[in-house]
């Protein structure tokens, strides 16, 4: 057996990361996504950005206007800004390019599952504090933590808890940790507030965001991140592809960022039904269902979340099954979608229970 066998037998004993099942003709709720935004609205945007595109040639300075725009919508500067094929692209580029097997990584238990299941692929070692039984963080035990760990990484809300550190909290981490600290802000816009701003002063902070949730443009791939100026050079110069997206992409991220109007009506109505779903799940007094700053509700349905799973895609609706976090023995979590998608989930729940 040669060296790449053995390789290739190594890496297919990880798991890799977990999407959830494909489910046919049903109610769309495991996934995070944004239906709010409606495929009409989709649908005359790629219009559009088809018509200011020729795709027999490549994106060239596309990818720059992109970042301006990115620019006048974050008030950053553009040489602050770096882009990638979404922000599962971008975290993989830092892990792969900054980290090795003695890299100490410090992060929460769960935390977004493809930067964990990144780490394993590189072998970086983690050390992962767990949420406590209400999933919640304990801040003095990152700081105690952080004393030892080479690189910080929290989704802030985090996937699949919903939970965020308060902004002093937050601050408090990022000033007294030594290493680069990235904060994965894919949920923040459904959040109260976001440490952007931190960028400017803080060197070792790096803040990636995504068009997939607040945008809804999951499908399309575009991430970006905000940091220090020698980082987005030296990544962008570099570490990126020379064409990490494409044209469609490219305009169509260009012409979203216009309607950020809309995106924010769309984020407040979904702040909305999250309480809305909160409450009622609350109320049927069979669930512990946990405080979300993000786009959807972690639930537990204490052992019978393969039940309740089961029976809803016979209803035609699809949350995520977790299984196990911390204490808990059987997570479910399901997306904040439209009015219309949460009063049937709602609903459902309801007819289960009686």
């Amino acid at each position: 057996m040669n060296w790449f066998e053995k390789k290739i037998i190594e890496l297919s004993k990880l798991q890799g990361y977990q999407k959830p099942e494909k489910q046919s003709e049903t109610l769309k709720l495991d996934s995070n996504e944004n239906f709010v935004i409606s495929k009409q609205f989709q649908k005359d945007l790629i219009d559009a950005a088809k018509k200011n595109s020729d795709v027999r040639e490549y994106p060239l300075g596309s990818l720059e206007k992109l970042v301006i725009a990115l620019s006048k919508f974050l008030k950053v500067s553009p040489a602050m800004i770096g882009v990638g094929n979404g922000s599962d692209q971008i975290l993989d580029l830092l892990l792969s390019n900054f980290c090795n097997k003695k890299t100490r990584v410090l992060t929460s238990e769960p935390t977004f599952g493809f930067f964990e299941e990144r780490c394993k692929l590189y072998s970086i070692p983690t050390v992962k504090i767990p949420f406590s039984k209400d999933m919640t963080l304990d801040l003095e035990k990152f700081l105690q933590k952080s004393k030892n760990a080479d690189l910080l990484y929290l989704d802030s809300p985090n996937n699949p808890t919903g939970f965020q550190f308060s902004k002093k909290e937050l601050e408090k981490l990022i000033k007294n940790f030594a290493g680069p600290v990235i904060i994965d802000e894919a949920y923040v816009e459904f959040a109260d507030f976001s440490i952007l701003n931190l960028v400017k002063t803080q060197k070792n902070l790096i803040v990636v965001k995504t068009f997939s949730k607040e945008f809804g443009l999951a499908g399309l791939r575009l991430g970006y991140f905000i940091a220090n100026k020698t980082l987005i050079d030296v990544f962008s110069r570099v570490i990126q592809y020379p064409y990490p997206l494409n044209t469609i992409a490219i305009e169509s991220g260009i012409l979203a960022l216009q309607k950020s109007k809309l995106m924010y009506e769309s984020a407040t109505l979904i702040k909305k039904e999250r309480k809305r779903i909160i409450e009622n799940l609350r109320k049927t007094e069979t669930f512990e269902v946990f405080d979300s700053k993000a786009n959807f509700v972690l639930f537990d349905a204490k052992g019978a979340d393969r039940r309740i799973h089961t029976a809803l895609i016979e209803q035609g609706i699809s949350v995520r099954k977790l299984g196990k976090i911390g204490k808990h023995e059987g997570c479910l979590r399901v997306t904040v979608g439209t009015k219309e998608m949460n009063s049937k989930f709602l609903l459902a729940i309801r007819d289960l229970l009686q």
